[in-house]
Parts: structure tokens; sequence; C-alpha cells
């Protein structure tokens, strides 16, 4: 049998954090967990469009429904959103990893980061590492990290991760989307080694018709991409069917640390939710653990405090 949101177990008194929550897969995951009793905090870049989709949820909604905002791509933005879940909700179950950027022409964050290492990948590594204690007092707590089938053909380019010297918005978008599967793993290593009950897991939606593709064909101005996505439509499934493997990340009982799960038709592009492979690179765990260490150095060169490991 297929699983689907209704085998979602009752989330009451949970409190789940969800980026990105005000559009396609983070507005179907908020859906679906706020249907089933958590309280959810919509992590979002922009209030206004945050509350268009808090109200839109409202109706269906069995518990709160909070607006955070949160802008990956200032560092300063994330600390605030932390300490502001610290001070407030005192608690954390779910952090799911989910905003993203796809293909832009080379732009920065506030601190100079390439903006899809640092909205795909740096933001969200600093926003797990300033709430893992929270996460860590929450009995069943996860870390979901919302990847792509994109992050099979990437590579950590160490030596120009910020596409300095050569920037190809699709390499840039394939290497953070490997740098979240990366987090995914070396976290859960991190989280063992400290005898940490909270697992971090992966998920990628295969093709999800969202906002990411419009945005990416108008932001690059491409005539071809724009007709490879109309050639491509008939293969494409429903957001709401996107993040069916992110929220079985998040639910399912009696996961494996480590996990990673996507759509089980063909090529992984579409269907009902199932363990999915992990890209070979992804499996280094010399270039994990460099990677969580540049990482961290970005975040202290930034000027942002990150707690101390292991949390909790």
């Amino acid at each position: 049998m297929p699983w689907t949101t209704a085998d979602i177990p009752d989330q009451s008194g949970r409190i789940a954090l969800i980026t990105g929550a005000n559009s396609g897969l983070g507005l179907e995951t908020a859906r679906a967990l706020s249907a089933r009793g958590a309280t959810v905090l919509l992590a979002c870049r922009d209030p206004r469009r945050g509350e268009q989709a808090r109200q839109e949820l409202l109706p269906q909604a069995r518990a709160g429904l909070e607006l955070l905002t949160l802008d990956l791509a200032d560092l300063a933005s994330v600390a605030a959103a932390a300490e502001r879940v610290q001070r407030e909700f005192g608690r954390l179950d779910l952090l799911i990893a989910n905003a993203g950027v796809m293909a832009p022409p080379r732009r920065l964050t506030r601190h100079g980061h390439e903006l899809q290492f640092g909205v795909n990948h740096l933001g969200h590594y600093a926003l797990v590492r300033q709430l893992l204690p929270l996460l860590a007092q929450a009995p069943g707590a996860r870390v979901v990290s919302v990847s792509s089938g994109a992050h099979y053909f990437g590579r950590i380019a160490f030596d120009d991760l910020q596409g300095e010297r050569r920037y190809d918005a699709w390499a840039a978008y394939a290497q953070s989307k490997l740098a979240n599967v990366m987090l995914a793993l070396e976290l859960q290593a991190r989280l063992e080694a400290a005898g940490s009950g909270v697992l971090s897991v992966a998920a990628h939606p295969g093709l999800a018709r969202t906002n990411l593709q419009p945005v990416s064909v108008a932001a690059r101005g491409s005539q071809l991409e724009a007709l490879a996505y109309r050639l491509m439509d008939p293969l494409f499934q429903s957001a709401a069917m996107g993040a069916l493997p992110q929220l079985h990340a998040a639910t399912a009982p009696e996961l494996a640390g480590g996990s990673f799960f996507g759509p089980g038709g063909l090529a992984n592009l579409r269907g009902w939710p199932v363990p999915c492979r992990i890209a070979p690179a992804a499996l280094v765990a010399s270039d994990r653990q460099r990677l969580w260490e540049v990482s961290e150095q970005l975040c202290a060169a930034a000027g942002l405090e990150l707690p101390l490991w292991p949390a909790g």
C-alpha cells in the first residue's frame, strides 16, 4: 500500500518549523502537519506571503499556525529567527529545511556567499545548529533536509565554493543539493556520536510543480529552459505529491537516521515515497566532515556564534 498523508500519526502537542512554508512543497507540508494537530511555524522570507499562506491553512488547522520571519540569505535573520523560537516556544520537535532557490544568475547573500550555497545549504546549516539544543530536549525530534535529484550530479567545489572563478547556475544548484544530503548524513553521524536521540533524515520531491521553475525561468530569461519545462510538464506531479517524501521522513515511525526518501516511480521522478539511493559523493565521510567544518568557519566569519557541539 502506498504511504499517504492519511498515514501521518497524530501530531498533537508537537511543534514543527518549516522553512519556505508559504508556497509549493513547504505549504503542502504545513497543510498536512497542521491538519494532523501539529503547531506549525511558517518560516518565510516575505511576511506578506507568509500571512497569505497562514490564512489559507487556518480553516483546516487543528492547532496553532505561527508566522516566523526568516531570510536564509541573511545569517543575522537566521539568528534572530532561532532566538525567537527559543524565547517564545521553548520547544521544537521537527525542523524541515525545505526552502530553496534554483539556478539564478550569480548573486550573493548579505555576507557574500553565492546565493544557492548560502540559502540552500549555509542558512539551513546555521538554523539547524542554533536550534539543536531545543530539538535535543524533545523526544522523537527530527531534522529533515530537503534535497533534489540534482544531488546525483553535484560535486562540492571546495576550491571555489562561491563560484568566484567559474559560475554555472545548474552546477551550483547541484552542489547545494548535494550539500543538503551531506549535511543530513554528517549531522546524523555527529548526533549518534553524541548519544543524542534526534534523527537526521533527507528527502527529495522528484519532479514537483512548484514556483521554483517559473522563478528560475524568469530570473535567467532562458527561452530554451522555458521550452524544456513545457515539454516535460506531463512528467511533473503536484506539489502535494512532491511533499510526501519529506512528510514521510518527518513522521513515519521507526525510521533509521540517515535515511533518504523520494518518489518511487520512474527514475524516482514521481510517485509515492520510498527509500532512495544516495549519491556516492555524499557517502565520503571526509568530505562531509570538511563541509561541516567549512560551514562552521563561514558562519563564524559572518559573526554568527553557534552553540557548542554536542547540543544536549
